[in-house]
This record gives C-alpha cells, sequence and structure tokens, in this order.
C-alpha cells in the first residue's frame, strides 16, 4: 500500500503558475531549465509532499511522507512567491532550496491548545473541590469537639460525669480572682478620691482667686483676703502635687489588675478548656474500652486513643504554664504593692502634714513628674 501511495506521489502534478497549468519537474539538474519549463515531483522528494488544506488560502506539508509526523500551515503568499521564482522572477531555486523553505513553515497544533485549556479547567476544579473538602473537614472537626466538650460539660453540671481536679493549682487559682477584686476595689476607691480631690483642688484654686480679687476691691479687708489668697493657692499647689502621685498610684494599681492579671487569667482560661477537652476524649475512651471488642470498634478506640494522648499533652503543658505564671505574678505584684503603697502613704502624709517639701521629695524619689498647669485642658485647636 505505501508503494502505490509513493508512485502516485511520484506522478502528481502541481500547478507552477497562476493560470492553475500543471507540469512535471525534469530529471536533469539543469536549474535554467527548470524554471523555464515546469516542476516534477520525483522519488527522491517524497519526503515532503504539498497537498492542498482545508483552507483555500493555506497548504498543508506533510513531513516524512503520506501521514508523516509533523504538520504545519504555509500561507499562499509564500505559495506565489515559490512560483514567481521558478518563472524567473527571482533567481532560480533548487529543489533542495524550495523543500528548505516549505520546511521552514510554522506549525500551528490546534488540538493541543484546546487540551491545555482543558487541562487548566480541570486544575482549577480540582484545586477549588480540595479547598471545599479542607473546610468541611475543618467544620466536622470543630462539631464534633464542640459535640465531646458540651456533653462533658452537661455530665459535670449534673454530677453524673468525673473530671480531673489539680487541688494545688485549683486553690492558687482562686486565691488569684479573690485577690483581683479586691485590688479592683481598690482601684475603684482611688480613682474615686482622685476626682473628689480634684474637685477640691479647683475648689481652692477658684476660692483663691475670688479671694486676691475682693483684697483689691476691699481696702479695709485687704490683708485678711490676701492671707487667705495665700493659703489657698498654696493648698491648691500642694493639691495639684498630691494628684500627681494619686494618679500615679491608680495607673499602677490599673496596669496590674487588669493587664498582668487579667493575661495570667487568660492563660487559666486556655487551661480550663484544655481541661474539660482532656476529660471529654478520656470518658469517650473509657465509653469505648467498655463496649464488644470488633474490627469497627477496636478502629474507633485507636482513633480515640490518639486525640486522648493529643489532649493529654495539651492540659499538661497549659497546666504548666499556669503554674510559671502565677509564681511569677505574685512576686510581681508584691514588688509593685511595695512600692506603690509606700509612695501613697508619704505622700499622704506629707500633703495633710503641711509639709511641701517632703512631698516634693516624694515624687523625685518615685520619678513621679507632673504636668505643667493647664496640661491638660485641649488647645484652641481641639475645641474647634
Amino acid at each position: 500500500m505505501t508503494d502505490s501511495i509513493m508512485s502516485k506521489a511520484a506522478t502528481m502534478e502541481i500547478p507552477i503558475n497562476s493560470n492553475g497549468d500543471t507540469g512535471t519537474l525534469p530529471e536533469d539538474d539543469s536549474l535554467e531549465q527548470a524554471a523555464q519549463i515546469h516542476w516534477r515531483l520525483d522519488e527522491k522528494d517524497l519526503q515532503q509532499v504539498m497537498v492542498s488544506g482545508p483552507n483555500l488560502n493555506e497548504t498543508s506539508i506533510v513531513s516524512g511522507g503520506y501521514g508523516g509526523a509533523a504538520e504545519g500551515i504555509i500561507p499562499t503568499s509564500s505559495i506565489k512567491d515559490l512560483r514567481l521564482k521558478s518563472r524567473g522572477a527571482g533567481p532560480p531555486l533548487s529543489r533542495s532550496a524550495v523543500s528548505r523553505i516549505a520546511c521552514q513553515a510554522v506549525a500551528l497544533p490546534g488540538p493541543s491548545m484546546h487540551h491545555s485549556g482543558s487541562g487548566s479547567l480541570a486544575g482549577a476544579e480540582d484545586a477549588s473541590r480540595g479547598v471545599a473538602v479542607e473546610k468541611f473537614d475543618i467544620v466536622k472537626k470543630w462539631g464534633l469537639n464542640t459535640y465531646k466538650c458540651t456533653k462533658q460539660m452537661i455530665s459535670e453540671r449534673f454530677g453524673r460525669g468525673s473530671r480531673t481536679v489539680d487541688l494545688e493549682l485549683e486553690a492558687q487559682i482562686e486565691v488569684l480572682r479573690d485577690t483581683k477584686r479586691k485590688y479592683e476595689n481598690v482601684l475603684r476607691l482611688a480613682r474615686a478620691l482622685t476626682n473628689h480631690f480634684y474637685s477640691m483642688v479647683q475648689t481652692q484654686h477658684a476660692l483663691g482667686d475670688t479671694f486676691a480679687d475682693l483684697s483689691q476691691k476691699s481696702p479695709e479687708l485687704r490683708d485678711e483676703f490676701g492671707y487667705n489668697a495665700e493659703t489657698q493657692k498654696l493648698l491648691c499647689r500642694n493639691g495639684e502635687t498630691l494628684l500627681g502621685a494619686i494618679n500615679f498610684f491608680v495607673s499602677s494599681i490599673n496596669t496590674l489588675v487588669n493587664k498582668t492579671m487579667e493575661d495570667t487569667l487568660m492563660t487559666i482560661k486556655m487551661y480550663e478548656n484544655a481541661r474539660l477537652e482532656f476529660d471529654a476524649y478520656r470518658a469517650d475512651l473509657e465509653e469505648l474500652n467498655m463496649g464488644p471488642r470488633d474490627a469497627a470498634t477496636l478502629a474507633r478506640i485507636d482513633t480515640a486513643q490518639q486525640q486522648y494522648q493529643i489532649h493529654k499533652e495539651k492540659y499538661e503543658r497549659l497546666r504548666g504554664d499556669v503554674t510559671i505564671k502565677l509564681k511569677f505574678l505574685d512576686e510581681n505584684k508584691v514588688k509593685v504593692m511595695h512600692k506603690q503603697l509606700l509612695l501613697f502613704h508619704n505622700a499622704i502624709s506629707a500633703y495633710f502634714a503641711g509639709n511641701q517639701q517632703q512631698l516634693e521629695q516624694t515624687l523625685k524619689q518615685f520619678n513621679i513628674k507632673l504636668k505643667p498647669p493647664g496640661a491638660d485642658k485641649p488647645s484652641w485647636l481641639e475645641e474647634q
């Protein structure tokens, strides 16, 4: 069959001019004679056979014989150039040159483009499907964990389930919560004292201004009004100094209660959640161990054992973190309160004793800098 195809291709005539005339190429190697008369394909040139393509403006090139592996498209303009050159419009072309030009055609394999597009679309669908499956697994695990913890919590509330208890650690946690409540009460009272004392200082300031004004307008009581005006201004200045000390005391207590203690309580909350999860998975494992031992149950027991071990390690790790934080919190609390209580005592004593020098020395001892008068008042631009 191949020999018959080769013989047909060897005698095939092709158009050699614009009028559609056909002919065969001569056997000899005379290029001039080949350019003036006709073309012919012999068996030597069967490696590249030109056949008409599906488009009238294109010509397909099949390399390697009929049904070759490579296929490309040559524009009609290139075929016309070959015809003009064969008619003498340019330098004559040999059979090898014609073959070389034909082989330089750009291959445009259409089906491969469709395969790549469909492949990318399939890859995107697989990726989106994988993300959806992953989210579903996360929701499934969360729902199962929530169900187990809720079941354990209800069992503990009604006294049906057992819980893991560290008596020493639980006592320390309870002491911390009680201490926080008491310190919050001290903080509330100290803020109330600050507000009331600030109002008193403002009243003394206004009273001193009034005495000074009356001293100027009442000649017969100038000295009496003057003495009281100076006294009120002195009290006002000392009161502002005491306010600086009390504000520093309130700020330090607030940091201790609402930041340091709160951070430790957050860790305690995580520890208690881990304890609840640990007991929930422990109870689940115990329930499975008391049931039948078939193949399905053994697989579930193995999975429950793994989850139990994971939550046990988490529980023990958080218990160690709580123990360390409680220890450091106790040390920090003693250090901070020793300093703040000493400051509060010395400042209050110096103020009510009328010892202005001792009061100022107390503030320098604790590195407290007072704000200049009017620093708390917003500027005219901020008031707009």
